[in-house]
């Protein structure tokens, strides 16, 4: 099998990679990536290393991408900030991740290969989720039973509801969604969509905007100051967390078995077993350190955030006995090794 991973320099991309090369020696794999992210030129000598192909190529122009003929492609590129656009220009958002969209569809249909979409839990509007019952816990925000369909105790699953505003990304995200099923339509596309939550684990470089967990890690190994932004700035926010080997795991079955996927769109995710809030995973991360650092509060609410996230898995699980294999706290731990194994290359990030 020949497969082409777009964002193949990116935290799940790179680790897809691997896990594939790995899982599939003798597929011919290919990772494409613009280095667009700080610190995703450190996977390039991983891949390599490892025997995949790195191909310098950007989504939004379709001149950059590889000549040669693939039969999978794997779409992991994105620009992944639900803060995106915020400073009054979208065009690398939209032209990533829409543009971008269209051209690796094309270059799907120009090859007769299939696609598998990484979408994202954001494709969900914010009013619904913030509106929906809660209650204020010990440690964390909790969400109760009755409200809005679609959404409960378990968390929001595919029959939520899709009308309202959801970030520019979310948008950009379920724009993608929907070309790719009208191409299934107009063109015969084989392609299967995965609504992804928050994904951590190694080599993933944590920002204020994306890659929360990894940021927290960070901040504790490095004795940086944190901040819990938002909904009074107790740090009780929650969001399920999916460790990038159980994703990996997963996407290698659907890579195997992908015509039996072929028409899949729904969650994989983490679950409201394996989703922590900020103050708990502040715990989390000052145990595998053994490192306290200083939190701020800020009290205001920053535009597009959400109280709560936790994605209802049912559907998946109906579907297949894959199940997340590790838990927040290895996610913490699995990160924590990696920092420190790499400390000197990830100070200056």
């Amino acid at each position: 099998m020949r497969i082409l991973i777009t964002g193949g320099a990116g935290f799940i991309g790179s680790n897809l990679a691997l896990a594939l090369r790995k899982a599939m020696p003798e597929a011919a794999i290919v990772g494409m990536d613009n280095l667009y992210r700080r610190g995703s030129e450190l996977n390039v000598t991983r891949l390599e290393t490892a025997g995949v192909r790195f191909h310098r190529g950007d989504v939004r122009d379709p001149a950059s991408f590889p000549a040669e003929p693939f039969d999978l492609m794997v779409e992991c590129s994105a620009e992944p900030s639900v803060l995106a656009g915020g400073d009054g220009s979208p065009d690398y958002v939209f032209q990533t991740n829409v543009d971008g969209a269209y051209h690796c569809l094309e270059a799907c249909r120009r090859h007769g290969a299939g696609m598998i979409f990484l979408s994202t839990s954001r494709v969900y509007p914010i009013a619904p989720i913030e509106s929906y019952p809660w209650e204020e816990q010990e440690t964390r925000f909790a969400w109760r039973d009755g409200g809005s369909p679609g959404i409960s105790s378990r968390g929001v699953s595919e029959a939520a509801r899709l009308e309202g505003a959801r970030s520019l990304y979310g948008t950009t995200k379920l724009a993608a969604e929907l070309l790719i099923e009208e191409y299934r339509a107009s063109y015969g596309l084989r392609a299967a969509v995965n609504r992804c939550g928050v994904v951590a684990g190694p080599w993933q470089f944590g920002k204020v905007d994306q890659g929360v967990v990894a940021l927290w890690v960070l901040a504790h190994h490095f004795l940086r100051p944190l901040s819990y932004i938002g909904y009074g700035g107790k740090g009780k926010q929650v969001r399920d967390v999916l460790h990038v080997s159980d994703l990996c795991d997963f996407l290698i079955r659907q890579i195997c078995q992908f015509d039996t996927w072929d028409g899949w769109l729904g969650n994989v995710a983490g679950g409201v077993e394996n989703s922590a809030s900020l103050l708990e995973l502040t715990s989390l991360c000052q145990e595998v350190t053994g490192n306290s650092v200083p939190v701020t509060s800020i009290p205001e609410t920053r535009p597009n955030d959400l109280r709560i996230f936790i994605a209802d898995c049912a559907k998946l699980h109906r579907r297949t006995d894959w199940r997340p294999r590790r838990t927040v706290r290895d996610v913490v731990a699995d990160t924590h090794a990696w920092v420190r194994e790499h400390e000197n290359a990830l100070k200056t990030l």
